[in-house]
């Protein structure tokens, strides 16, 4: 259960520092890059056995670490975009209700357990996500940057659901921060190129700033990958009742430092939201 603390911590971290990012006129693109390379770094540190490229190369999961580096950086920029746009609230909520499609592919597939408490825990879940992060309905609203959120529901729902299928069928325990670093290689060599192809078309700036902050986005990235790595692998927890849990709790946490720390309006409906979120987490627990 610490694991699943941890990796809550770290991810719920991960949006407040997008938030600063338009805050201290960070540029969003040069310090992903830089995360990733200290995610990497951080990945390699932690691995306790001699590291060799060739078993790398020939690993099973090697193609799905490729995979998902494509989906990191580029659902990593969704993420920044939406929160700096749409409020932390909505980047929270948009990433996090895409619980559903780790649950129904846990269930499906691995055919873990369902019942009337958790199907009723998931609903209440998915519920309080809603409420959580419902706004005002205007036009500007409904139509403006509907796009970001769309786009990162569906691009956090396939890492996770990736991610636990990489986890189950290929990845022995050991090999947890060497996977992550490899993912986070990948992530960074695509990032850089795409940084270079822009500095030969239009050379620009980057400051140390946006290497500092982007160090300390690499460090909280890589944490909340391995904890979450790691609470996956623990046999207490089936994946469908993890995922409720740590992402309802993500949404309830971020929304409620949203408000303290950011000043953002939380309407009763939002309070009830929060509260809905709670019961959620008790009863898919106790499932």
């Amino acid at each position: 259960m610490i694991y699943l603390l941890l990796s809550i911590i770290a991810s719920t971290l991960i949006f407040i520092i997008f938030k600063l990012f338009d805050k201290y006129g960070i540029n969003t693109f040069q310090a992903i890059v830089v995360n990733y390379l200290t995610a990497c770094l951080f990945g390699l540190y932690s691995y306790d056995s001699p590291i060799k490229i060739k078993n790398i190369v020939q690993s099973e999961w090697l193609f799905g670490a490729v995979g998902l580096a494509f989906l990191f950086i580029a659902i990593f920029n969704v993420m920044a975009m939406t929160a700096q746009r749409n409020g932390l609230s909505v980047a929270s909520v948009a990433s996090k209700m895409s619980v559903i499609v780790p649950i129904i592919f846990g269930i499906y597939v691995y055919h873990e357990s369902i019942g009337f408490q958790k199907i009723l825990g998931i609903f209440l879940a998915l519920a309080s996500v809603y409420l959580t992060a419902a706004k005002p309905k205007t036009p500007d609203k409904l139509t403006k940057g509907l796009w970001l959120p769309i786009l990162l529901f569906f691009g956090s729902g396939i890492i996770d659901t990736s991610i636990k299928y990489l986890e189950t069928r290929y990845l022995a325990e050991n090999e947890i921060p060497i996977f992550s670093a490899t993912i986070f290689a990948f992530a960074f060599m695509i990032g850089s190129t795409i940084l270079i192809i822009k500095a030969i078309k239009k050379p620009y700036k980057f400051p140390f700033k946006t290497v500092l902050v982007g160090s300390i986005l690499g460090i909280v990235n890589y944490f909340s990958i391995y904890y979450l790595l790691k609470a996956l692998n623990h046999e207490s927890l089936e994946s469908s009742t993890l995922f409720t849990i740590n992402n309802v709790t993500i949404v309830m946490s971020s929304t409620l430092l949203g408000l303290f720390i950011f000043k953002e309006k939380i309407s009763k409906m939002n309070w009830s939201g929060i509260a809905l979120a709670i019961i959620s987490i008790v009863i898919v627990t106790l499932a």
